[in-house]
């Protein structure tokens, strides 16, 4: 079969044609991200015919995962592979003539260039702010697109980012949430369809953006209740006010002055996890986080009890002790890529 006939049914299309497809066959991307929202994407760009595609992901596969993200199955776990490596066998055997490369590693600073530095663009597929704003400071100062997407309960939103020509996502939130402020898939619940929903307008953006055709993105904030089938687009506009980012050209998460570092404590099988984001400068304007809140959202998932000091809250074999200013020590773990996951699982930062 011709290298192209597989793509017929797609090269047909007046939106992309042949020479859409031979571009795409010569594009790469980057998913970070490789769960509800990361496998539907990765799926449609390498059946699609995107040539290069490098799938991002720390975490392993889980039974909860198995009703949402399409890549995994009950072998998968038996064999205990990491989502990124599961994800990228299923991919290969889709379409041998898209190379997949599977990267397991937590994305921070440190490495977060390196994984989109060699990309024509990268798709969002994260569960956590942090991970987005240090997404947005790389791909902003490396000048590289990329498509923000998230989902939980029954809905989620997209938006599309060209630095430096739309909105960025620092001018769309301009401060990281605090932790416990925002609603979490592991307390609320995740609606598969909602996924495949929002990881398909991920993937026809990037379609468009791969194959030349960045004029006919989507440059408002698609959201999307698969529930009730609301649709609605909001504009989205640069303020008054310079962004930090595509601005002023401060890099404050990859540059680690915002976001969250996890420390192994000596001797102990625990991890601290510090949150730099809303430590503010002056006495009173740090994170404060309201216990009571975070207690009534956590009990669906565990066992919580709090002070005016510490919350406790005890899942499966693990116990996070979270302080007021949002610092955690995880208890149970002693790789610090773990502990920030279950941060942001459960705290949602």
């Amino acid at each position: 079969m011709d290298d192209l006939g597989r793509y017929a049914r797609q090269s047909v299309l007046a939106e992309i044609g042949v020479e859409g497809q031979k571009r795409l066959l010569a594009s790469s991307a980057a998913v970070i991200g490789c769960g509800a929202l990361g496998t539907h994407i990765a799926n449609h760009l390498v059946r699609a015919g995107v040539g290069r595609v490098r799938v991002v992901d720390r975490d392993l596969i889980e039974w909860s995962n198995l009703q949402r993200q399409i890549l995994f199955d009950e072998q998968d776990i038996a064999l205990g592979l990491p989502k990124a490596v599961a994800a990228a066998e299923k991919l290969r055997q889709i379409n041998s003539q898209v190379q997949v490369e599977a990267v397991v590693t937590d994305v921070n600073p440190d490495n977060v260039e390196s994984l989109v530095g060699d990309v024509n663009l990268v798709l969002d597929g994260t569960d956590n702010f942090e991970t987005r704003f240090l997404i947005n400071d790389a791909c902003v100062k490396l000048s590289i697109p990329w498509i923000y997407g998230a989902v939980v309960s029954t809905y989620g939103m997209t938006m599309t980012i060209i630095p430096h020509e739309t909105p960025c996502f620092r001018c769309f939130l301009s401060e990281m949430p605090p932790p416990g402020s925002v609603p979490t898939c592991d307390m609320v619940g995740v609606l598969g369809t909602a996924a495949a929903i929002i990881a398909a307008l991920e993937a026809t953006e990037a379609l468009k953006l791969l194959t030349g055709q960045a004029a006919a993105i989507q440059r408002k904030l698609l959201y999307v209740d698969a529930w009730t089938g609301e649709m609605e687009h909001f504009a989205l506009n640069k303020g008054d006010t310079p962004c930090p980012v595509c601005d002023l050209g401060h890099f404050e998460f990859l540059e680690a002055q915002e976001g969250s570092w996890a420390t192994s404590l000596c001797g102990r099988q625990a991890v601290q996890v510090n949150t730099r984001h809303n430590a503010g400068r002056e006495e009173g304007h740090g994170t404060h986080l309201s216990f009571p809140q975070l207690a009534q959202r956590l009990r669906s998932a565990g066992q919580v009890s709090f002070n005016d000091h510490l919350l406790r809250f005890r899942v499966d074999s693990f116990e996070l002790t979270v302080f007021p200013d949002g610092r955690a020590i995880v208890h149970g773990v002693t790789d610090p890529a773990l502990a920030r996951a279950l941060y942001a699982r459960y705290i949602g930062a």
